[in-house]
C-alpha cells in the first residue's frame, strides 16, 4: 500500500505526500506551498519524484516551481490547463494513467469547479485524490463550469467502490455538515456523522479522509435522489441535475 502523509497548510488546505516504500518514489498532490513539503521530505528521508495537480488554482500549484527546482520532480497536471499551471511537464486527460512505483492512478476528468479539473484514482489502493471537485459532505463551487458539468463529474465519483478513501484538498467538513443538516435534517446517519466531526474539530483533528460510502449516506451533493431532501427544498418531481443545481445554489448563499 501507498504511505500517505497529510500536511495541513495555509488556512484549510491539505497537501498529500504519497510514498511507495518499494521504489522510493514520492508524489506531492496539489502542493500549495513548497516549504512544508521540503521539510516533510527531509524528515522522512524521501525523494520527490512527481507533483500531481488537480487544477490551476494558486492554492494547489503555488509550490510547483520551487519544488521542481529543488528536487527535479516531474509535474503532472490537466492538459487543458497547460498554460495556467507552472512547471507542467506532462498534461493528462480523462482515461490516462499515472504510475508511482507499481501503483497506478487512473485520471478522471471532473470539470465543474474549473474547466480542466482532474482527479487521481488509485484503484489498487482504494484512494481518490479529488482536489476541489468533491469534499467531505460537499463539492466545489462552480467557478468555471456549469451545474450540469459538475453533476456529471460527481456521478463518475459516486460510481467508485464504496470503500474508496476520499482525500480532498480542504478541511471544510464541519461547515459542509452544518449546511447538509438544513436540507436533510432527519438523516440519522448525517446526525451521527456530525457528532463525530464536531468532536474531531473540537480537538483540532482532521476529518479527512472520508469514504464514498460515507458520502453516499450524508453528502447532499450525492443525494439528489433522496425524497427527504427533495421534499425539504421543494424539488419533488424534478430531474436529478436540477435538484443538484438547487442544492449548489443554496450552499453558495448559506
Amino acid at each position: 500500500m501507498l504511505t500517505i502523509l497529510q500536511l495541513p497548510v495555509l488556512n484549510d488546505n491539505y497537501i498529500y505526500l504519497l510514498h511507495d516504500p518499494v521504489s522510493g518514489e514520492t508524489a506531492a498532490v496539489d502542493p500549495a506551498v513548497a516549504q512544508p513539503v521540503l521539510a516533510a521530505l527531509d524528515q522522512k528521508g524521501w525523494r520527490l519524484t512527481l507533483i500531481l495537480n488537480t487544477h490551476h488554482h494558486g492554492d494547489h500549484v503555488g509550490g510547483n516551481l520551487e519544488l521542481k527546482q529543488k528536487t527535479g520532480c516531474t509535474v503532472i497536471a490537466p492538459l487543458s490547463d497547460r498554460n495556467r499551471i507552472p512547471g507542467i511537464d506532462r498534461g493528462v486527460v480523462d482515461g490516462d494513467e499515472v504510475t508511482l512505483g507499481k501503483h497506478t492512478a487512473n485520471v478522471i476528468s471532473t470539470p465543474g469547479h474549473t474547466s480542466g479539473h482532474v482527479v487521481y484514482h488509485f484503484a489498487g489502493d482504494d484512494t481518490l485524490f479529488c482536489g476541489d471537485t468533491l469534499f467531505a459532505m460537499g463539492c466545489g463551487r462552480l467557478f468555471e463550469g456549469s451545474a450540469e458539468q459538475m453533476w456529471h463529474s460527481l456521478q463518475k465519483l459516486k460510481a467508485l467502490p464504496a470503500a474508496t478513501r476520499i482525500y480532498c484538498a480542504h478541511e471544510y467538513t464541519q461547515a459542509n455538515g452544518w449546511f447538509a443538516l438544513t436540507v436533510e435534517p432527519d438523516n440519522r446517519q448525517l446526525q451521527q456523522r456530525m457528532e463525530v466531526i464536531n468532536q474531531l474539530r473540537a480537538n483540532r483533528l482532521p476529518t479527512v479522509p472520508s469514504t464514498i460510502e460515507q458520502e453516499l449516506a450524508t453528502n447532499p451533493f450525492f443525494r439528489e435522489d433522496s425524497l427527504a431532501l427533495r421534499e425539504t427544498i421543494n424539488m419533488m418531481g424534478k430531474k436529478p441535475v436540477e435538484v443538484f443545481a438547487e442544492v449548489r445554489r443554496m450552499k453558495d448563499s448559506f
